[in-house]
């Protein structure tokens, strides 16, 4: 792959996007497919200037992936601006637990009986397809920290979860497939890669993300140090919850997220009005090199507000640009896939069947409306957190006739997932966001009638 060549697309690209956003914003149609479809043209499909295999290229793309779905988790973690008590999470835990579990199974179970693959392959299948992806969803997800829908709190915080939660799914099919240690009886596969690895990256992650953000905020406030280079937080935060974690033998995605939640949770409640200081944060980092950007930066009451918002604004940018490269790696790596490995009806099995029932499953007897659970169900959507296990699993030994199957059942589920959630994410979230504003106006009016 060339890097001038690779810098010329994508630079073109992020031009043609920052001229047209507005326009694509109210189309049915996802930056993802326009991505995709580049990915298309300039790979050999089309006017071959790149060319992307995995059988070369399989350690340049889970590193590459792991970046992204990074950078993306701790966004989503930092967006979610309610309190750990608050019973909107429940709707995401149940998502990433019970309806990730019910999706491992509802998948390895197609993909050992229909598909005719081994149980361990069928299990890692599941694994490597049960979460929904925190980058490609972002037009479903919560848009700002003061965003308090139901729907998207559930997808923002699912999207969160699950891509720690299906860790463990995942090296229980390589051990069944003999390249991971499972344990007698698989309890080491219990207790390391379940129980201490998903407490040790939460933990990890938390506890981090509070302790950063009360020594950035220390010396704001009380010094008036340790203002600007919010970016490099950001970056050091992510860093720093991941390699620790790992070290620990903990999930590094779960650790991010965490350390995102943990440090919004940290500003919701160390600001006095919180509402009052979103909005002087978002106006004072509009111009970040102004007297009203510092001031805001060390005031007792806004720096909390002030420091996340502007480490949300970097990871945002930093998380478009990821996704520009990857999906584009994607669309020029879709000429080397086997497809004659992929099952077309098995697309449908998954978006119409595995994660309608799965979602309904996991959130049966919950607060969520028939309309949210509908729209929980159809949103269920797979990216570049799946071609991350995929290749994670690749580059653990998988033998070259499953890799080329899995590749073509998780490209066919992926790309699949952007054209039909992409066509129908802007009309069915337009519709939902009309629904939500009349009941609010009813309620308004039934409160002013009293």
């Amino acid at each position: 792959m060339d890097f001038a060549i690779w810098s010329v697309i994508v630079g073109v690209l992020l031009v043609v996007m920052a001229l047209s956003g507005s326009v694509l914003a109210r189309l049915p149609l996802s930056t993802a497919m326009l991505y995709l479809m580049v990915g298309m043209a300039v790979g050999p499909w089309g006017l071959d200037l790149i060319g992307v295999d995995i059988s070369q290229h399989s350690r340049l793309l889970e590193t590459l992936t792991e970046i992204v779905v990074l950078v993306s988790l701790f966004s989503a973690g930092l967006k979610l601006s309610s309190a750990l008590s608050d019973r909107r999470w429940l709707l995401p835990l149940r998502l990433a637990v019970l309806s990730m579990i019910v999706t491992v199974l509802l998948i390895a179970a197609a993909g050992y009986l229909l598909l005719g693959l081994s149980l361990g392959a069928a299990v890692l299948l599941g694994g490597i397809l049960a979460p929904t992806d925190p980058v490609l969803a972002s037009d479903v997800q919560v848009h700002t920290p003061g965003d308090r829908d139901r729907l998207r709190f559930a997808l923002t915080g699912e999207g969160g979860l699950n891509d720690g939660t299906a860790f463990p799914f995942v090296m229980l099919g390589l051990g069944l497939l003999g390249l991971h240690d499972l344990g007698p009886l698989g309890l080491r596969w219990l207790a390391l890669d379940v129980v201490w690895g998903v407490a040790c990256g939460i933990g990890v992650g938390a506890g981090l993300g509070l302790a950063i953000g009360r020594l950035v905020l220390f010396l704001r406030r009380e010094h008036q140090e340790a203002v600007g280079l919010d970016d490099f937080l950001a970056l050091g935060l992510v860093a720093l919850s991941y390699g620790t974690a790992l070290a620990f033998k903990g999930y590094g995605f779960l650790a991010v997220f965490a350390a995102g939640v943990a440090l919004r949770h940290l500003v919701e409640r160390e600001s006095e009005a919180p509402a009052a200081s979103r909005k002087v944060a978002e106006h004072a980092a509009a111009t970040p090199d102004t007297t009203a950007a510092k001031q805001a930066a060390v005031d007792p009451q806004h720096a909390p507000a002030y420091m996340v918002h502007a480490v949300l604004g970097f990871n945002e940018q930093l998380e478009r640009i990821g996704e520009v490269t990857v999906v584009i790696a994607i669309g020029a790596l879709l000429w080397a896939v086997d497809w004659d490995g992929a099952a077309w009806w098995f697309v449908p099995l998954l978006l119409l069947v595995i994660r309608p029932l799965s979602v309904a499953i996991g959130l049966a007897g919950s607060s969520a409306s028939g309309n949210q659970r509908l729209l929980v169900g159809w949103f269920g959507i797979r990216g570049i957190g799946s071609l991350y296990y995929l290749m994670y699993a690749i580059n653990h030994g998988l033998p070259s006739a499953l890799a080329d199957r899995l590749t073509a059942l998780t490209l066919t589920a992926v790309v699949a997932s952007i054209v039909v959630h992409g066509i129908s994410v802007t009309p069915l979230m337009a519709m939902y966001e009309k629904t939500v504003g009349r009941r609010r106006e009813r309620r308004t009016d039934s409160a002013g009638g009293r």
